[in-house]
């Protein structure tokens, strides 16, 4: 009879009619498997749209460069052929070494590398020590002087070309590389750079300096620049390059031929009826060499440094 009981009660969940509790921690879960799924495809067509329309843009900023390379391997004839001939029927790679004798290239790279790196160090030396004052040092107009000095990148160049070029006169700078260096010293562009990532770092840094007997210079020099190398790099590649490819600049103040840069070296090339177009898209591919160099030594810091400086102002 024990037995017979026993039996009972364990069949007695399974009788109909009768329902199976299951405690509610072992309840089967419902799967979110598609769910996710769905998401994932979602993300990765988005992702495919995007690099697609980069690759897209990417080649098209590629173009100009690409026909620039391959005009420098044809002929004069050749160039300015139509439809375009992206890849030349004969390769002349004479072109890269006789544009060494045709002009002083040499001479035109070497002056213009002397006044990019002279350029670019004072440009980075007295914009980091002006965005250090506009930043980190308070005193009376501070912000409405440094919104004028701002101000003045809205000015075009052309506006005041011509008096600078009288100043210049009147102290005997024209026709020689002094002239370039003392107006290019100082850019409010990087000023606005370097205070812009100065902002970012916090003053507390400053005050505990100076509370350690640090001057200001000293600041500068041993607590803020050490943190600015991202800021710093960014300055001074927008700077080399924009000095590497001045063209204005040198025409207006270099008259002597031994003091012309890459730039003005090229127009060596053009004549009164005709111009060596084969041998411009040369020298305009040896001129692109330095800048490729640089941006691929301080791309890491430049992207870095332009993605920080805006994050606070």
């Amino acid at each position: 009879m024990t037995n017979m009981a026993e039996d009972l009660k364990a069949e007695a969940p399974f009788r109909a009619g009768t329902r199976l509790e299951v405690p509610p921690s072992e309840t089967p879960r419902r799967s979110k498997a598609p769910r996710r799924s769905t998401r994932e495809r979602k993300a990765r067509t988005l992702d495919l749209i995007l690099y697609s329309v980069l690759a897209v843009l990417v080649i098209g900023l590629m173009v100009p460069f690409i026909w620039m390379v391959s005009s420098s391997l044809k002929e004069n004839n050749q160039v300015l052929t139509v439809p375009i001939q992206w890849i030349p029927t004969e390769f002349v790679w004479s072109n890269y070494t006789d544009i060494w004798t045709r002009i002083p290239m040499m001479g035109y790279v070497q002056n213009s590398l002397y006044l990019s790196v002279i350029i670019t160090c004072l440009q980075v030396l007295t914009g980091s020590l002006a965005a250090y004052g506009f930043s980190k040092v308070r005193f009376p107009g501070r912000d409405v002087l440094f919104l004028a000095y701002i101000g003045t990148i809205a000015v075009p160049w052309q506006a005041y070309m011509v008096p600078q070029y009288i100043m210049m006169q009147q102290l005997g700078l024209t026709n020689s590389f002094n002239a370039l260096i003392l107006l290019q010293a100082f850019g409010a562009f990087g000023v606005f750079l370097m205070r812009q990532y100065y902002m970012t770092i916090p003053d507390e840094l400053c005050e505990a300096a100076r509370i350690d007997g640090l001057s200001e210079y000293g600041i500068w020099a041993r607590v803020i620049l050490p943190l600015s190398k991202p800021a710093l790099a960014s300055l001074a590649l927008l700077t080399f390059v924009n000095t590497w490819n001045d063209y204005m600049g040198p025409f207006i103040y270099l008259t002597s031929n031994r003091l012309w840069t890459v730039q003005l070296g090229l127009r060596s090339f053009v004549g009164q009826f005709d111009a060596e177009y084969a041998m411009i898209m040369t020298g305009s591919v040896i001129s692109v060499v330095p800048i490729l160099i640089i941006f691929l030594i301080g791309q890491r810091y430049f992207i870095q440094g332009i993605a920080t400086s805006g994050m606070k102002g």
